[in-house]
Parts: C-alpha cells; structure tokens; sequence
C-alpha cells in the first residue's frame, strides 16, 4: 500500500503509513476483544461444571489471540513513528503499552502449548542444555540399537551377576 499523507499528530515528523497506523488501531480492538473472550469463557467454564480455563477446549483459540497482541504490540515499539499515536490513543501512552504488553507475554509464555513450544528457535539448544544434565553412566538407553542375540547376552549377564551379588548379600 502506498504511504499515506498522514503525519504525527502535531502534523511534524515523518509520514506513516496507512499500514502502519492499522497496527495500532488492531492492538485496540484485540486488546478489548480479548477481555470480553476471557470473561465470556470464564462464565461459560463455570456453568460447564467450574472447569479450568485452561480445560476450555477452545483454549488454544486464546492463546493464539495473546500472541496476535504481542506481535501487533512489538511491531508498535519498534516503530517509533507510532508512538505519537500511542500517546494519543492508548490511557497512559507507551508506557502503559510497554507495561501491558510485557503482562501479555509473560501470560502467553506461561501457557503456551507445546506445538508453540516447537516454534520457538531456540529449543533445540535449551533441549540440549537440558539433556546435557544427565548422568550419561546409567544411561536407560544402553543397548538400543543391539541386534537381539547381543541385546539378549546381555540382559543374561547383567541377570547373573545380580543373582550372584543377591547370594553374597544372604550369606
């Protein structure tokens, strides 16, 4: 689309385009929608027995709105031009946006699901931090991969050797 003739509102400072004020009216509208969802949920998992929202089946729906206002929220922050709009729009300007939004992430971090999870970049290098901790000596995993006569000599082995410490215990 092209750049609109729409400047800050002082009428100073670069244009912005029409896209890009688009932004900061959507993270409104998901803002409000948002809290209507959740009180319309929350009511609806009360009358379905007082579940958890969290047990909503709809639940992911949720999830997927709070990363819309996180996204829609950065793009806001790196763009400084908005930021007069902010000011404007916005009760308490970018600070209270760079406020709420930080609540929204850490909301959205703290229940994301694990196809999310999957999304994230760097998971492989925290799987591996993670896996990295274990003691690699008693390895459960030992043996897979043995054709099943080795695998087996071996299970048979470690069999006889219990049994013989087991005698040396009751003597």
């Amino acid at each position: 689309m092209a750049e609109a003739n729409i400047n800050t509102p002082q009428n100073t400072g670069p244009a912005v385009s029409k896209d890009s004020l688009w932004y900061v009216h959507n993270y409104i509208v998901l803002i409000d929608y948002y809290d209507r969802t959740i009180s319309r949920i929350a009511a609806r998992c009360v009358r379905m027995g007082n579940i958890a929202l969290e047990e909503y089946k709809f639940y992911p729906y949720i999830l997927d709105v709070l990363e819309e206002i996180c996204d829609t929220g950065n793009y806001i922050l790196e763009h400084k031009e908005l930021h007069p709009y902010v000011e404007k729009k916005i009760a308490g300007g970018v600070a209270a946006l760079k406020k709420n939004l930080s609540l929204y992430q850490d909301e959205l971090t703290n229940n994301q699901s694990p196809e999310m999870l999957r999304a994230d970049p760097n998971e492989t290098q925290k799987l591996n931090e993670v896996m990295s901790n274990f003691d690699k000596a008693v390895d459960p995993t030992v043996g897979a991969g043995m054709n099943i006569d080795d695998l087996m000599n071996k299970l048979m082995s470690e069999n006889a050797q219990n049994d013989s410490e087991n005698k040396q215990d009751q003597s």
